[in-house]
């Protein structure tokens, strides 16, 4: 049967989620703490090793040899990385004194002989311990154990303990995380701290910057929603989640989720262009001639696209059939509109769109939305001209340079 310390070892495993061994690591790190508290000296590099099972502890002073460097060798070399610094510090001192830069501090190696009494032994004195040391051998030398720890020594193991176990569990936290950085997860809204929205996702919290939440939204706490995994990372106050629900990679991630032929390859995103909350557009293409690229997305009598729908929040989602004509691609991204005619100015990618006057506005979109899109979407600077008017009175709209479409489009679905 396992004695009462190693069921209870075994208890914070479970309730933790920790590996057996990394307990184990924090009750020896802490012992050696509380001997070096109690019954060490500065020069002890001390390590203990524990037995769960029968509850006994070892301590050493582990100790890696080196070669034999001369008392006075060593202190003139004290001396003059000493005076190096003593010098180093006047000439910045005068540097401020003066409103001169501060003088960049040289990188060139240390050659000057080093030796470190805690973690080395020199060899003459290694050999006294053990016949035939060799340097770079680790000498373990055990040490008695004097008796019971006082009780700061106690306070001190309960301390490193605390903080080991912390970091462990810190640390199995962001390697479980890490692996789900650019995916779709989902979490539930816990609340909001100012304009940070903090998100239970399992065993840690993610947070939303305001610059990645979407205007319309509102994140009340309980509210289950899928979000975008931005970034991970491991801060001194443990890993950071950064989610996203404004990221147009949550909208990429959704269709390769809902949408089998996305997901397999079958059809695949060329393009995509979002304003968040309001509405995106999507260029697909098929790789298999067979497969209808936008009927895929679409679903049979819209379930899969209102699926994606209702996961934005509502935002309107235009599917557009990708191609490698620019003219035809230009045409298809300013669906639901009707074009008239497309003139391409390759030099400055700039294309004039001639459209009747009954599609002027739903070319352009509320708040020149569409137009924004299309060329965000394609890479164009676009201008809408009404057919039959001159090209000086045209709507205009930059592209946004991050995205590039390869090819056109032509079916939308809200």
């Amino acid at each position: 049967m396992a004695s009462p310390i190693e069921q209870a070892i075994r208890q914070i495993c479970e309730e933790k989620g920790l590996a057996y061994e990394a307990v184990v690591d924090a009750i020896e790190s802490a012992l050696a703490a509380a001997y070096r508290k109690d019954f060490g000296d500065k020069n002890m590099n001390v390590e203990a090793e524990f037995d769960p099972e029968s509850g006994t502890t070892r301590v050493f002073d582990v100790k890696t040899v080196v070669e034999d460097i001369p008392l006075e060798e060593l202190e003139k070399a004290e001396a003059e990385r000493k005076a190096r610094a003593e010098a180093l510090a006047e000439q910045i001192k005068l540097s401020r004194e003066k409103g001169e830069a501060i003088p960049a501090v040289s990188m060139e190696e240390d050659t000057l002989p080093r030796f470190n009494p805690k973690t080395e032994i020199m060899i003459s004195e290694a050999r006294v311990l053990k016949m035939g040391a060799a340097i770079g051998d680790v000498l373990r030398t055990e040490l008695p154990m004097a008796g019971e720890f006082g009780r700061m020594a106690a306070m001190t193991a309960k301390q490193v303990i605390t903080q080991k176990l912390r970091e462990a569990e810190r640390e199995i936290v962001f390697n479980e995380f890490k692996g789900t950085e650019g995916q779709v997860i989902v979490g539930t809204v816990q609340r909001r701290e100012g304009r940070i929205v903090l998100v239970d996702i399992g065993r840690t919290t993610g947070i939303i910057r305001p610059e990645d939440q979407v205007p319309s939204e509102r994140y009340n706490s309980g509210e289950r929603l899928k979000v975008f995994v931005k970034q991970v990372s491991l801060t001194t106050r443990g890993p950071e989640i950064l989610l996203s629900r404004s990221s147009e990679e949550l909208v990429r991630k959704l269709f390769e989720v809902e949408i089998p032929e996305v997901g397999e390859g079958t059809v695949k995103i060329k393009a995509l262009a979002r304003e968040a909350g309001s509405r995106s557009k999507v260029a697909v293409t098929a790789i298999d001639d067979s497969v209808d690229p936008i009927g895929a997305c679409i679903g049979q009598r819209g379930t899969r696209i209102q699926t994606i729908i209702a996961e934005l929040g509502g935002e309107k989602v235009d599917i557009i059939e990708w191609n490698t004509d620019p003219q035809r691609f230009l045409l298809n991204s300013l669906s639901p509109a009707k074009v008239k005619e497309v003139s391409l100015d390759e030099p400055t990618a700039t294309a004039t769109v001639r459209v009747d006057a009954d599609q002027l506005s739903l070319a352009i979109g509320r708040g020149g939305q569409n137009v924004r899109l299309a060329s965000k979407l394609t890479g164009w600077k676009i201008n809408i001209v009404e057919a039959g008017k001159p090209a000086e009175a045209v709507v205009s709209e930059e592209p946004a340079a991050e995205i590039v479409a390869e090819a056109p489009a032509e079916k939308a679905a809200e």
